[in-house]
């Protein structure tokens, strides 16, 4: 019978999943804040930069004709597709920054932190243009200047949302959740 109670107690313990804390530690909040913040900083001075310094001017090719300083104010999204769609877009920003910073909420790992650090920044720099730049707000147009052979032009604020998004990616392909925790292995 002391057999029987040693096992029954072993096998119950083993199903009990570890505590994790509710909620992202201080220092993962920390992480989260000084990416979003860095990136966001970054994003903004090279707008400011590429407005001054490309307004009225021909491109400035960094690396011969493949990669370009090319000042261009887009309503639109990705390839300026969506163009008249600008407010909807904005509308939208709006939302996703409310949903990082929902989520955030939850983070329980450094990758997720930076990786919702950087998608905030990116979202939020673009954002910031909508709202504060020509035409008016909501409508306000982005302003992109890097040029590659065959993509269109982009920002800092993309780059960072791209990054953020193939840090989502490993991450889900690690099978790590947002709070930290993995992915348990099933056995057959």
């Amino acid at each position: 019978m002391q057999a029987a109670r040693g096992a029954s107690l072993t096998s119950d313990q083993d199903e009990i999943p570890p505590v994790r804390p509710r909620g992202p530690r201080p220092r993962l909040l920390a992480v989260f804040g000084l990416v979003a913040l860095a990136a966001y900083a970054v994003d903004v001075i090279a707008k400011v930069v590429a407005v001054d310094r490309l307004t009225g001017r021909p491109d400035v090719e960094l690396i011969g004709d493949f990669f370009v300083l090319h000042l261009v104010r887009n309503p639109g999204a990705a390839f300026s597709t969506g163009t008249a769609y600008t407010e909807l877009f904005t509308l939208l920003a709006i939302v996703a920054v409310g949903v990082i910073l929902w989520l955030v909420r939850r983070v329980g790992s450094v990758v997720w932190a930076v990786a919702l650090g950087l998608l905030l920044a990116g979202v939020a720099g673009n954002l910031t243009d909508r709202l504060l730049r020509e035409p008016g707000p909501l409508r306000g147009h982005v302003i992109d200047f890097f040029m590659l052979p065959h993509w269109p032009v982009f920002n800092v604020a993309d780059i960072c949302i791209n990054v953020a998004a193939g840090l989502i990616l490993v991450q889900v392909v690690r099978g790590v959740h947002l709070d930290g925790s993995r992915t348990s292995e099933k056995t057959p």
